[in-house]
């Protein structure tokens, strides 16, 4: 661990704090705490952290007390490095097993990080002493975005409704993804799918998380670990004309017809919703939260103002959210009805094209719709297995809350670090 602090160092003398973070993750999980809290808190000192550095000091001397052991922990996980934070609690915990604030906080931990089957095993293993209000909640939640239907469905079911009513908007969405997810997996069985809702089943998986449905399948790099996600995307012309012909697929087969396309006022949306509109022959109209009976089209929801974003959290009646690019590391605050591809970074074909607006909206409904062949690597996907996902699970579509989720389910996919 030492060689890892004098790296920690030495990227902390170049200015490069995001190398000096990079470069302690390896040894998060075996290096003695001591000299994990030392590197945290150069690491604190450098970002002007004094929360941490003051915690990562204190459990630098006193690694055997579990306060100084949380307080570290907490500390990271509040500072956006929870995978500095496992160690520490996991060992906090060891010492006081029957803590309820150090188990919480540990899952919390390894929420942040994705590691939700480490979570799972964490809370299962509690055994028939686990409390029902928060824990077998979480226990469900976690299992889920492991990808354990099966025991999410049979836990979750036996789960009673919460005393406190500050659980009650989590139940209900807990309540709402078994459902859309035992849906997919229905859905996906009745197509004939060898492994229902399996690990390489990102549209099944992203429909019962998020209630939205996944228009288009990254075409490169399946078998190198993407799985149909992208993660850098230079947009095209086409791709986004695909993803309005699958959208439109989608609206056909859930027997939707929306009487405008709203438009939102960033740059961006405005030309992907002008696109939109004339794909569907329907009228473009200012954004405006309460009209009904719309189709609300943005390219990139991270990009857009967030205080109109959240306004788009409460379904209006017959309101349809379509996102082109749906960032799948950092997803927005509300979900989308509708996404046409998952990316972590994305380029705007018309990023340096400073022709008005409705010139390059007419250009991408000129453009080809067909899919991208990519690198031949990739599963089919026909309009047609799209189209008859879509109708098998139309009756729960757009009938929720847009809720946002933070992780990427059980499905994985490489991501720049």
């Amino acid at each position: 661990m030492t060689n890892a602090i004098d790296e920690v160092r030495r990227f902390l003398k170049k200015d490069d704090l995001p190398g000096a973070v990079r470069s302690l993750r390896p040894h998060a999980g075996s290096a003695p705490i001591p000299e994990l809290a030392k590197a945290a808190r150069a690491l604190a000192d450098a970002a002007g952290f004094k929360d941490l550095a003051g915690a990562a000091g204190v459990a630098a001397e006193r690694p055997g007390e579990p306060q100084a052991l949380y307080d570290f922990g907490y500390a990271c996980v509040e500072r956006g490095v929870a995978f500095l934070a496992v160690a520490p609690l996991r060992e906090a915990l060891r010492l006081l097993p029957d803590s309820r604030p150090l188990l919480a906080e540990l899952v919390s931990a390894l929420e942040d990080e994705n590691r939700h089957t480490e979570a799972a095993a964490l809370l299962s293993g509690r055994g028939g002493a686990l409390p029902a209000w928060p824990e077998t909640y979480l226990l469900v939640h976690h299992t889920l975005l492991a990808g354990d239907l099966d025991t999410a469905e049979r836990v979750g079911h036996g789960l009673p409704a919460p005393e406190d009513p500050q659980w009650s908007g989590a139940h209900d969405r807990q309540i709402r993804r078994l459902a859309r997810t035992g849906r997919a997996r229905r859905a996906r069985s009745a197509a004939g799918h060898a492994v229902p809702l399996g690990r390489t089943d990102l549209r099944g998986w992203h429909y019962g998380l998020t209630g939205g449905l996944l228009g288009t399948l990254s075409p490169y790099g399946w078998d190198a670990g993407m799985t149909g996600r992208y993660a850098y995307l230079g947009d095209t012309h086409e791709q986004c004309r695909h993803g309005l012909a699958r959208l439109a697929l989608a609206l056909e087969a859930a027997g939707r017809r929306p009487g405008t396309v709203s438009l939102l006022p960033g740059r961006s949306d405005r030309i992907l919703g002008l696109a939109a509109a004339r794909v569907l022959e329907l009228p473009a109209v200012p954004y405006e939260p309460a009209r009904t009976d719309t189709l609300v089209v943005a390219y990139d929801l991270n990009a857009a103002d967030p205080d109109l974003v959240r306004t788009l959290h409460a379904r209006v009646d017959g309101q349809i959210l379509s996102e082109h690019a749906t960032c799948w590391t950092d997803p927005p605050a509300v979900s989308a009805d509708f996404s046409a591809l998952l990316c972590q970074f994305v380029s705007p074909p018309w990023k340096d094209d400073r022709r008005p607006e409705e010139e390059i909206a007419l250009d991408i409904a000129a453009a080809a719709a067909g899919a991208d062949e990519g690198d031949g690597a990739t599963p089919p996907d026909p309009d047609e297995d799209f189209r008859a996902f879509v109708a098998a699970v139309a009756t729960d579509w757009l009938t929720a809350p847009r809720d946002r989720v933070a992780s990427p389910g059980p499905v994985p996919s490489s991501r720049f670090a």
